[in-house]
């Protein structure tokens, strides 16, 4: 079963940006998201800079907090560090009942596509229309 996201509301959602684009500091970021925006307003949940290395408690803490309001409605775009996708991941399903939505970049298409997951329906992901 496909979950279709009501446009109307798209002002509404967010899309939960893990770091800042390599780059943006310098005003040269190496890719461009802003196919993204699509989705809803793009916020930078981490400085590019940021790293999971010895301790995971500082930054685990900051996604918490960013994160503390996701919803149904909302997205995450994993860029940056692997260990920080994952830990904002698992707040993220932590936060919505195991379910949350990644954009998906294309390379072929050159778009994002959401897809739906829903830790709870045995890891199942679904496409959404």
């Amino acid at each position: 079963m496909s979950r279709i996201k009501n446009s109307s509301n798209m002002k509404k959602n967010k899309v939960y940006v893990t770091q800042e684009i390599q780059g943006t500091s310098i005003g040269a970021p190496r890719i461009n998201i802003m196919g993204a925006s699509k989705f809803g307003e793009l916020k930078f949940l981490l400085p590019e800079d940021s790293q999971m290395i010895y301790s995971p408690g500082p930054l685990t803490s900051r996604l918490l907090q960013a994160l503390k309001d996701f919803n149904d409605d909302d997205y995450l775009l994993l860029t940056g560090d692997p260990a920080i996708m994952a830990v904002a991941g698992a707040i993220a399903s932590k936060i919505n009942n195991g379910k949350f939505t990644v954009l998906k970049w294309d390379r072929r298409d050159h778009l994002y596509y959401p897809l739906a997951i829903n830790l709870h329906k045995g890891g199942r992901s679904e496409q959404i229309n």
